[in-house]
């Protein structure tokens, strides 16, 4: 895990793993901290050092984080953080 500091570049590499790798955790997370009822389809569109935006059936939400992240680590054990606070 590196300490990139949180660029547009870091916020696409960040968004293709996301959505290449983890959609039910975004679904998760659109449902538990942006309060959407249910998700058919879900994409990461960016994050910034303040927060999430996620794409949720055509529509755009933003997540806010409950820090200002550092950099690319602290990105990844916030979205890890917040993954693992979601009750099953």
């Amino acid at each position: 895990m590196t300490n990139d500091p949180m660029t547009t570049e870091v916020s696409a590499r960040i968004c293709n793993h996301m959505n290449s790798d983890h959609k039910d955790t975004l679904a998760k997370y659109a449902i538990h901290y942006g309060g959407i009822n249910s998700v058919s389809t879900v994409e990461m569109l960016e994050i910034t050092s303040l927060w999430m935006k996620l794409k949720v059936d055509g529509n755009d939400l933003q997540i806010p984080f409950d820090h200002t992240l550092i950099d690319s680590s602290d990105a990844h054990k916030t979205l890890v953080s917040m993954s693992k606070s979601i009750p099953e």
